[in-house]
């Protein structure tokens, strides 16, 4: 297969030779905005992020097979893909672990004061906080039971946390007490402390948290948005820490990236921004790599490459 490979992966020599030992023909792209290094038509498979942000799918009439390096889906056109037969393959747990830690450390950043004490520092002021508050025993609501989402429940369960679930599919999983179907949002959020974002951004996700559902968390509830930023309602948002200083926000997705400077999500005390960088983490590559292959190798088995 002529496998087009883009910057979005990082690489060494010994994983490009692992490809071509599976009789894979490589072809580099560094830019994925950049034009083609060689003729649509060429290109039978793709290893890339957002490719298609910039190049036409339909372009690509001998394309059978695409790896994406991000675990959401929303940057392809998923009904072409589909009605071709062309076989995709997300980077599905990858970077779980990393946001999971990001979410778990989050909390515990807030609930333990941590700017308050490096101000402190800075000052040079020997000034106790009698704030302070537990992670123990407060529940959490996970908005998305995949694989981030389990990822968290497991750390947050770990810590003492009572752990309640809400998915498109309430089946029994492991880290969570009870998992509740979409259609019981609003009963989850009225009882959650932390509630984190880890679903994907779908046409039926797109805002399913508004002011209505946003109203609803309890006094000094946290949220972490991992997610995307479209599962969000942003104006909703902002209206919503306005009126409620008691509750604080972590954004690390938006639904305009990079967050516009005019924005006024970055001047609101109650809101801490990240520039999406919750998926950052040191096994990303190796992960990677081995989705990669992996996908690569059954891929050939079934024929399908």
């Amino acid at each position: 297969m002529k496998l087009l490979i883009t910057g979005a992966i990082q690489y060494n020599e010994k994983h490009i030779a692992d490809i071509q030992s599976m009789g894979h023909s490589v072809i580099w792209m560094q830019n994925e905005k950049d034009p083609l290094p060689t003729s649509y038509e060429n290109v039978e498979g793709v290893i890339c992020n957002g490719l298609f942000l910039h190049h036409p799918i339909e372009k690509f009439i001998n394309l059978k097979y695409i790896q994406l390096t991000s675990a959401g889906l929303d940057r392809v056109p998923l009904e072409y893909i589909k009605a071709k037969g062309i076989t995709i393959h997300n980077a599905r747990g990858v970077y779980s672990i990393p946001m999971a830690e990001f979410a778990l450390s989050s909390v515990l950043s807030i609930y333990k004061q941590h700017d308050y004490f490096r101000v402190a520092q800075s000052d040079h002021r020997w000034n106790k906080h009698r704030g302070l508050r537990e992670l123990y025993e407060k529940r959490i609501c996970i908005l998305g039971c995949g694989d981030i989402g389990t990822e968290c429940a497991k750390r947050f369960s770990a810590m003492g946390c009572e752990i309640i679930g809400v998915d498109i599919v309430a089946e029994v999983k492991q880290y969570y007490n009870r998992i509740m179907p979409i259609a019981e949002l609003h009963n989850a959020l009225t009882c959650a402390d932390v509630l984190i974002l880890t679903l994907p951004l779908t046409e039926k996700t797109k805002h399913i948290l508004g002011g209505d559902e946003l109203s609803l968390l309890l006094e000094g509830s946290i949220i972490v948005n991992i997610s995307r930023g479209g599962v969000l309602n942003t104006d909703a948002l902002m209206e919503v820490m306005q009126r409620r200083q008691d509750m604080t926000a972590v954004l690390d997705v938006f639904e305009d990236e990079p967050l516009p400077c005019s924005s006024p999500l970055w001047d609101l005390s109650n809101v801490i921004i990240s520039p999406h960088n919750s998926f950052v983490g040191e096994g990303n590559v190796d992960r990677l790599w081995k989705t990669v292959q992996s996908n690569l190798f059954n891929a050939a088995n079934q024929h399908l490459i």
